[in-house]
């Protein structure tokens, strides 16, 4: 008898339809070859337990399923994860109930690596505004064969500081190191690199780095690492990206450092809040480009992140479970 597989909010990895099939997006055939597969483009609190219920796999990705939850299903025996991150689940209660929970390791690492030099790249030359100069006609009414949206920086020779040094972390230093700049690591550990790099201290990081990438982890020491004070001690005018997790930084924070031009720019793809509330208070603010946590959705991500999702549950029923947390 096949196991009952529910996906709680499916839409986000593919938006296909079992038996569909787009090459814009992953298929869900081969996860339904495993079991009896129901999906769920999306799922509310409140519609989380009716429709866990009787599954023996559950998946999600930003679903949270809490300890009362998982007391109150007692034919769960696997719940996996569609991401890296492991905050969605109470890890605690599911190894007290025997459930085996695993995830999805290092699928997104290029595609993120790539959009957080994006956004560097985006700080550093305007290029979305000077594009804007051609299309608006603004270029076309100017007697000069060159016009600009505004001062860039040229990125070769500039100090690229890195938070954390994961496998993100490295990918993203390795082109930023080929465009010439001098990458500065801070982390908990120490990592052996393929790219030159000097290891420093909080304080050096934040005064030498022209640029400051943050991927580390979302603990209660890194909630707000990047607060009022950190941003007093960056260098004037440096640029911050943030694709890692949105409470990171103190979004208040930075919009009052990007209005007062002590930073000089703020690239994120990630919010605190998420979606952001109308409200938020980088809407609005100059040299703040904000992308909506699309870093790890390319096609080739999504393909890698469901091929291990189909691994992970193959491997769980064949008695050796793999990317267990």
């Amino acid at each position: 008898m096949k196991p009952k597989i529910v996906v709680l909010d499916a839409y986000t990895t593919s938006p296909l339809a079992i038996g569909e099939n787009d090459p814009s997006h992953p298929s869900w055939d081969n996860l339904a070859a495993l079991g009896d597969l129901v999906l769920h483009e999306r799922t509310s609190p409140s519609e989380t337990l009716q429709r866990a219920s009787g599954a023996n796999l559950v998946l999600t990705n930003k679903v949270v399923l809490n300890r009362e939850l998982i007391e109150n299903l007692p034919e769960l025996r696997y719940i996996g994860l569609m991401s890296t991150g492991t905050n969605a689940v109470d890890l605690e209660a599911a190894k007290e109930r025997g459930i085996t929970v695993c995830n999805v390791p290092a699928y997104s690492t290029a595609s993120v690596a790539q959009h957080s030099i994006a956004l560097l790249l985006e700080l550093a030359t305007r290029l979305s505004a000077q594009a804007d100069l051609f299309q608006s006609g603004t270029w076309a009414s100017q007697p000069d064969f060159s016009i600009s949206a505004g001062p860039t920086m040229e990125l070769s020779g500039k100090a690229f500081g890195i938070v954390g040094c994961g496998e993100i972390a490295q990918a993203t230093a390795r082109i930023a190191n080929a465009l010439g700049m001098r990458i500065l690591v801070h982390s908990r550990t120490q990592r052996s690199t393929d790219f030159p790099c000097e290891w420093v201290d909080r304080q050096q990081l934040l005064s030498e780095s022209d640029a400051i990438s943050l991927h580390c982890p979302l603990t209660e020491e890194t909630h707000h690492w990047i607060d009022d004070e950190s941003l007093a001690a960056m260098k004037p005018g440096a640029f911050l990206i943030n694709t890692g997790r949105g409470p990171l930084v103190d979004e208040e924070a930075v919009a009052n450092a990007l209005e007062s031009g002590t930073l000089g720019g703020y690239g994120a793809d990630v919010t605190a809040t998420e979606p952001p509330p109308e409200d938020h208070p980088l809407r609005g603010i100059p040299h703040a480009v904000i992308t909506p946590h699309v870093a790890w959705a390319s096609r080739e991500a999504r393909e890698r992140l469901m091929l291990t999702v189909v691994s992970n549950i193959q491997a769980f029923i064949d008695g050796e479970p793999r990317n267990t947390v």
